[in-house]
């Protein structure tokens, strides 16, 4: 890692101009490689190791090797994998010669070397984290894989759909173990995780095969739906889907719903010594120690918990004082607070709560980001390719109130990138944020910087798929603000939601902080939300149930957003009327995802690059 902590001495200016190519000499043989060349073709080499030994990775690419395994899940398997990473570093620093590297290999062994340290720390924390909980825990995430990822073209694989299914046994039973373990320690979820869990857990074992008579449970319907499709497209016949049929039924009575069933019964007996009204992880032995380690996890800084609070208190005044502005502008008479219980309450500000409802909120998100598309040109060179769909979340896993949420297509484009809602609640999603944050979770948000990534073909494959979450997030919430300035958002009601979403953030910052390492409880972070943002109390519960489950998360986003902002302004401070907003875009999405750090490399050299011309 000494490497890493000195890049920034070594790379002072950027070295625009890249290593020499491959040549071939009189004799038609192909020269040596440059140092960069041989640097990228080791890395794409070990992320490929890294993806055979991560099978679900390798659906989630659009591939189908071992297309009939799940991932190992067990403690003995993530420490193999992270000894393997931590060799890979090792060998690295041993066969490339530092120096000789141009300035994006350097970021590429930089990134490399960074990532293997930050899941070795991870790993370290292990016996912390929560595993069963409502927020896309494993044992949803898991079937949803199989729902949504694992496509089925042919007989082969629904064979190995079938077969995953059956691995779902040894999954959900290895990390059952792994919770209780935890729960002795005394690191138990909330009980309000125990409760999502359960709904969820209980979700996918009710129906057809496991109760005669009703209707089908969701992977049962699933399987189903994807039989029929493989006979209706003549791909198999009527003796074959009748014994695929009734090989996935044997998989869950004998696999599938054994494992849930135990798993809910663990969680109905644990439940009653979980916490009502918790705190965070600083209660825990070590629980300071570890909050600050997800702290610099998610943003990639060495900012402290109370300077995170304190950005957060800072910001909640800054916005709230541009509510304000709007609040004369539309002529509401009244207090903040009146403003935010009309905003929160008034019928024009809902959508009915029926499926008409629910399909005209779908229908106005793909309208607004239809919208906004046509001005990507003007403020990016890159472009993404992939499409975009708008969904409502599965039955099984929909939880009132929940956040929004993005899932990338594949890197070819066979799959479309899904902006998924939780609609079952319509009272929680009000039209005044709506287009905020369509634009955060599609273009020009996670949609376009995930795509994108995905899509750059000049640098090792790992950094188009590895995701940090201060970058993600950050970049997500400039780009609503970003929006703004492409002509999105009709009035301002829309524009006031745009700064619901920004102080949401804000919010995140100081309730986060609160519970992990202040010592709030969850009825004290949601009467400061409620007080101090127009979101409804529906989602305000889910929002603060959510950070306390995943610590260090929510302070991403803002934290991101904010550094993004500043190297902007510096770019454009220093370069005056040489800046580019389509060239400053591109800088910051077309190395894929970095850790801040790298990121502010990378901006400055562009800004030198821009001023002196290097390599023009």
């Amino acid at each position: 890692m000494r490497k890493l902590l000195i890049a920034g001495a070594l790379i002072a200016l950027l070295t625009a101009c890249s290593d020499s190519p491959t040549t071939e000499d009189t004799n038609g043989s192909q020269a040596a490689l440059t140092e960069s060349e041989r640097l990228n073709l080791w890395l794409d080499e070990k992320f490929e190791e890294r993806l055979q030994m991560t099978p679900m990775q390798l659906t989630m690419l659009g591939r189908k090797e071992q297309y009939d395994r799940l991932n190992d899940v067990s403690e003995e398997g993530q420490r193999e994998m992270v000894e393997w990473s931590q060799a890979t570093v090792t060998e690295m620093e041993q066969n490339f010669d530092y120096a000789s590297l141009n300035q994006e290999a350097k970021t590429s062994y930089d990134l490399w070397a960074y990532q293997v340290e930050r899941d070795a720390r991870a790993f370290e924390y292990r016996d912390m984290a929560y595993i069963f909980h409502q927020m896309s825990s494993i044992h949803s995430a898991l079937p949803q894989f199989l729902i949504s990822f694992h496509a089925v073209d042919n007989e082969n694989d629904m064979r190995a759909y079938i077969s995953r299914l059956q691995h779902l046994e040894t999954s959900i039973d290895t990390l059952l173990a792994m919770a209780q373990e935890r729960a002795e320690q005394g690191i138990r979820v909330p009980d309000f995780g125990y409760r999502g869990a359960l709904r969820q857990a209980r979700a996918l074992i009710d129906g057809k095969p496991f109760t005669e008579g009703a209707a089908s449970a969701p992977l049962f319907e699933d399987a189903e739906n994807k039989i029929a499709e493989l006979l209706e497209s003549d791909a198999i016949d009527s003796q074959v889907a009748e014994s695929l049929e009734n090989d996935v039924r044997s998989a869950l009575i004998n696999h599938v719903g054994p494992a849930y069933q135990r798993l809910v019964d663990w969680l109905e007996e644990d439940m009653v010594n979980a916490d009502s009204n918790p705190t965070g992880v600083a209660k825990y032995e070590g629980g300071r120690d570890y909050y600050n380690f997800m702290l610099w996890f998610h943003t990639t800084t060495e900012l402290t918990a109370e300077e995170v609070h304190q950005i957060g208190i800072d910001e909640v005044a800054r916005i709230q004082e541009e509510m304000r502005a709007i609040q004369e502008r539309v002529g509401f008479a009244g207090t903040l607070q009146e403003f935010f219980d009309f905003v929160r309450t008034d019928e024009q500000f809902l959508y009915p709560n029926t499926d008409e409802g629910r399909q005209a909120y779908i229908d106005d998100s793909t309208a607004y980001l239809d919208g906004i598309a046509d001005r990507l040109p003007d403020f990016f060179g890159i472009l993404p390719k992939a499409d975009l769909v708008v969904r409502r979340v599965e039955a099984f896993r929909e939880e009132d109130g929940a956040p929004q949420h993005y899932f990338p297509g594949t890197p070819d484009g066979s799959r479309p990138g899904i902006y998924y809602a939780h609609l079952s609640d319509m009272s929680s999603m009000p039209k005044v944020d709506m287009e905020a944050v369509a634009y955060h979770e599609g273009n020009p948000g996670h949609h376009m910087q995930i795509s994108i990534a995905q899509e750059l073909e000049n640098i090792p494959q790992f950094r188009t798929q590895d995701r940090h979450t201060v970058y993600v997030e950050g970049w997500a919430l400039y780009s609503e603000l970003l929006a703004k300035e492409m002509g999105g958002y009709r009035d301002d009601y829309s524009d006031f939601g745009r700064l619901t979403a920004e102080i949401w953030r804000a919010v995140r910052l100081v309730v986060d902080t609160g519970m992990h390492a202040l010592g709030w409880n969850e009825d004290e972070a949601v009467a400061y939300f409620l007080e101090n943002t127009p979101i409804t109390e529906g989602s305000v519960r889910a929002e603060v149930q959510r950070y306390l489950v995943w610590p260090g998360q929510a302070t991403a986003y803002k934290i991101g957003m904010l550094r993004i902002q500043e190297l902007r302004a510096q770019a454009e401070e220093e370069l005056g009327d040489s800046f580019d907003i389509r060239g400053f875009h591109d800088t910051v999405l077309g190395g894929g995802s970095l850790p801040l750090p790298i990121l502010e490399q990378r901006v400055q050299q562009w800004i030198e690059t821009v001023k002196y011309g290097q390599g023009e």
